[in-house]
């Protein structure tokens, strides 16, 4: 079995409109001038980087910008066009949010366990419901479509609906999966927040965190529920994904990632005695730090030779404190043994690193043969995007752009170019 990436193409109404409470970077970016141009490219560039050292890369597509249907169902009438002009006139709030590129932070799309830790030996995968968010809970229904389309071929893969709205779910960004390799019978770990803690919202729910192991059809043995930390979430840390990442036998952790993160440990190791647990410590990068340069947010993965690296963001090497510890730990020879690092700084300013990019599902060579290859990136069809996103996506959107009619159409078009570029039928999506 081998991991495989679906990278979220980031889409072309990709603006900072600080919609998300609790997201330091979007908050503190929000008004400026965004370009999705540049950011759509950067994107494109780190799936590149990983088919270049030999990963299997996939991706999703851009969600339809801005959602008239959202805005209908809030009670405006009329053609898209007229949808968008009243509630930019009622409620620029609203338009805001039905505009927003956030599909693009494809971590949040679902939670995936793979049929070696489930019991029926099915891949079950969850579509996330993200309903602590307006602009996120948006994107349930058009997920849904992508990856019915893109699993059609396969009878041992479970989708699941969404879970109900009130049971908070935000996808992957708080799950991880340790196991001794890809394909054998790992452990589960779903975090969840408790809150509000300093006004900012507990976004994953203790008890979707239950349904889904119980939906997953999971070993409750081998799946582990933990609490992430107050102190985690005050700083800004919105999902688990921003203060610690896991492959395989690794769980790298901020000290103060988890509410009780000694019982966790143990959890894990009497689970996977093989666990190495690497903790970096607060006094050598604090929780602001750790947050501000996205060093666990980053893609921790095994290369062909069993040797793991990190693909990190540039902030990272930009942190004093991150780039002493990152350049220590190398050093160590430990089971991290390279590190290398990616301008990725248009969704950083948005509150998105390499991980939230990225939703890691783990299939055999024959289910991967059997997916949509539409979804399935070469060089060539790099190629290709990277022309249409350079003729396509908005070079800058201001916030005050997004309440004009043709930006409004220039996204459109652009999301229909890219749909017949890849072979897709606009009714498909």
């Amino acid at each position: 079995m081998l991991e495989v990436n679906f990278d979220g193409l980031v889409g072309p109404s990709h603006n900072y409109a600080g919609l998300s409470l609790g997201n330091i970077a979007s908050a503190t970016h929000a008004g400026a001038a965004s370009s999705p141009r540049e950011a759509a490219l950067q994107g494109l560039a780190k799936m590149r980087r990983m088919m270049a050292l030999g990963f299997v890369q996939g991706l999703l597509l851009p969600h339809d910008r801005p959602d008239a249907g959202w805005l209908r169902q809030l009670g405006f009438a009329g053609d898209d066009m007229a949808v968008c002009r009243a509630a930019w006139k009622a409620q620029p709030a609203l338009l805001r949010n039905a505009f927003s590129a956030s599909p693009m932070w494809t971590a949040n799309a679902a939670t995936v366990s793979p049929d070696p830790d489930t019991a029926d030996g099915l891949t079950h995968i969850s579509i996330a419901n993200l309903s602590s968010m307006p602009h996120r809970s948006i994107e349930a229904a058009q997920t849904g479509r992508q990856l019915r389309l893109l699993f059609a071929g396969l009878s041992d893969v479970a989708l699941h609906d969404p879970l109900p709205a009130c049971f908070g779910d935000e996808g992957a960004a708080n799950h991880m999966r340790l196991c001794p390799r890809h394909d054998e019978a790992g452990v589960e770990i779903f975090v969840h927040g408790a809150g509000p803690v300093n006004g900012f919202p507990a976004r994953q729910h203790a008890a979707a965190s239950q349904a889904l192991v119980r939906r997953h059809r999971l070993d409750p043995d081998r799946a582990v529920l933990a609490r992430q930390s107050d102190a985690a979430i005050a700083a800004g840390a919105f999902h688990n994904d921003v203060v610690a990442v896991a492959n395989e036998t690794v769980l790298l952790t901020h000290e103060q990632a988890f509410a009780e993160r000694e019982a966790l440990y143990a959890q894990i190791r009497e689970r996977l005695p093989e666990a190495e647990i690497i903790e970096v410590p607060a006094d050598r990068v604090s929780l602001d730090d750790a947050i501000r340069s996205y060093l666990f947010n980053s893609q921790l993965v095994t290369m062909h030779d069993g040797s793991m690296m990190l693909l990190l963001p540039e902030e990272a090497r930009e942190v004093a404190g991150v780039a002493r510890w990152l350049e220590n730990m190398l050093e160590a020879n430990g089971p991290i043994r390279r590190a290398e690092f990616m301008p990725l700084r248009e969704s950083m300013r948005n509150g998105g690193g390499p991980a939230c990019l990225r939703l890691r599902i783990v299939l055999t060579q024959a289910q991967l043969a059997a997916l949509d290859q539409r979804f399935l990136l070469d060089p060539a069809k790099c190629d290709a995007l990277a022309a249409l996103i350079a003729h396509h996506w908005p070079e800058r959107i201001a916030p005050e752009d997004i309440g004009h009619p043709d930006l409004w159409r220039q996204c459109q078009s652009a999301r229909a170019a890219l749909l017949d570029l890849l072979g897709f039928a606009p009714e498909e999506l």
